[in-house]
Parts: structure tokens; C-alpha cells; sequence
């Protein structure tokens, strides 16, 4: 009896170890808190929502954001340089005064998002649909290219 156990005890401790353990972070639900002055720097963020939160003055510096929604975020001061927006929510969000140099925004959704005096150097906006005069504005402080993607920031917004 004791060596059946021992056995079936050795036997869930292997299976531990051969079954990767990967938390759930689409789960993870942020919506309409006020996380003012977080820290949520180089974290693994994929899927996660921030729909209508007050990410003020927020550090989401080189967190991977792959798939997660910022639906009407408030990202005013919030440092998002470095992060991988891929396929991020951004529609109706507010960026004032945010950092998104080296940021990927490549296949983004920022429709009616509030670009005030960003950082973008280096930014990657490819196939990202924003409205025209937004474009416009982001073409007028465009500099820089990608160090992940390769790609220059004025081409990916289609500036002339």
C-alpha cells in the first residue's frame, strides 16, 4: 500500500514537471479601476483588459500588452515605451503626453484615440486605422525606426 502511493505520488510530481505551468493573464481584469502612478513595467500582459481605467502617469514600460484592451484607458503621462501593443484596443483612449517611443502598435485599434503630445520615435503604426487628421498630427513629430521591427515611424504612418 505504501509503495502504491509512494507511486502514484512520484507519478503527480513527474506529471508536474512535464505539464508547463503558464497563469492565466487574459483573465486578469483591470476595467474602470484607477491604477494612477502603477507600476506594471516588463510584465507579460497579453490579453489583459484596461478598458475605461485611469492609467495615469502608469509605467507599462516594455510590457508585452499582445492582444490587450484599452478601450477608453485614460494613459495620460503613462510611460509606454518599449511595450508590444500587436493587435492592442486603443479605441477611444487618451494619450496625452505619452511615451510610446519603440512601442509596436503594428495591427492596433485606435480609432477616436486621443493622441496630445506624444512620444513616438521610433513607434511602429503599421495597419493601425486612426483617422486622418490624427495621422497628420503624428506625422508632424515622426522620427526615428523600430528596433524590433526594423521599420521607420514616419513610413508606418504613411506621412508624405
Amino acid at each position: 500500500m505504501k509503495s502504491k502511493f509512494l507511486g502514484l505520488l512520484s507519478s503527480f510530481f513527474l506529471l508536474l514537471l512535464l505539464v508547463p505551468f503558464s497563469p492565466v493573464f487574459g483573465a486578469m481584469d483591470y476595467a474602470k479601476q484607477s491604477l494612477i502612478e502603477s507600476d506594471f513595467s516588463n510584465r507579460d500582459l497579453r490579453g489583459v483588459t484596461f478598458n475605461l481605467t485611469n492609467l495615469l502617469r502608469a509605467n507599462l514600460s516594455g510590457s508585452d500588452l499582445q492582444g490587450a484592451s484599452l478601450f477608453g484607458a485614460k494613459l495620460q503621462q503613462a510611460n509606454l515605451s518599449d511595450a508590444n501593443l500587436t493587435e492592442a484596443t486603443l479605441d477611444s483612449a487618451i494619450l496625452e503626453e505619452t511615451d510610446l517611443t519603440n512601442a509596436v502598435l503594428v495591427d492596433a485599434f485606435a480609432f477616436n484615440t486621443r493622441f496630445k503630445n506624444v512620444i513616438i520615435n521610433g513607434a511602429d503604426f503599421t495597419n493601425v486605422p486612426m483617422r486622418s487628421d490624427v495621422i497628420a498630427t503624428l506625422c508632424s513629430v515622426a522620427e526615428g525606426k523600430n528596433p524590433i521591427t526594423g521599420r521607420i515611424t514616419r513610413e508606418t504612418l504613411n506621412c508624405t
